[in-house]
């Protein structure tokens, strides 16, 4: 049974100094890691939030390993995701992918970041079709096309 992403003091904690890195252009999340900003859905203030970027398909993903957090319920109410790794700045507007379309991007996504593996009730190397059964728990947006 996948365990429930909680945002406990550690992971805060945790966040604060991935985002600090990534802020000064130290690739502490690897060379997929950037601090996503996305407009707040109710109060209009920008988040941001470390994530990772993976590239599967000739296209780039956000995935959400810990379910409909935050960033998604933004992403959902203005697809435009800000993204900044040090003086590295890209926006873009995005999609989200159905359930199977998904599949094959969590699959890539839990192979290529290993932490979040505990959150998926697929295993890493597990059937496509398994991980289309976890696409509701897990969103995906394509970065579609840069914003203009």
């Amino acid at each position: 049974m996948a365990r429930t992403y909680r945002l406990g003091f550690a992971r805060k904690l945790a966040n604060v100094v991935v985002g600090a890195l990534l802020a000064r252009g130290v690739p502490a999340a690897g060379k997929t890691g950037f601090l996503l900003t996305t407009k707040g859905r109710k109060s209009g203030l920008d988040r941001t939030t470390p994530v990772n970027v993976v590239e599967f398909g000739g296209a780039r993903w956000l995935v959400s390993p810990y379910g409909t957090v935050g960033w998604v319920h933004n992403l959902r109410a203005e697809p435009v995701a800000r993204l900044h790794r040090g003086a590295t700045r890209e926006v873009w507007d995005v999609e989200e992918a159905d359930g199977a379309a998904a599949a094959p991007v969590l699959r890539h996504y839990v192979g290529q970041v290993r932490v979040t593996a505990p959150f998926f009730d697929a295993a890493p190397g597990a059937p496509v079709e398994e991980f289309a059964a976890e696409a509701a728990r897990h969103p995906v947006f394509r970065l579609a096309r840069p914003h203009t």
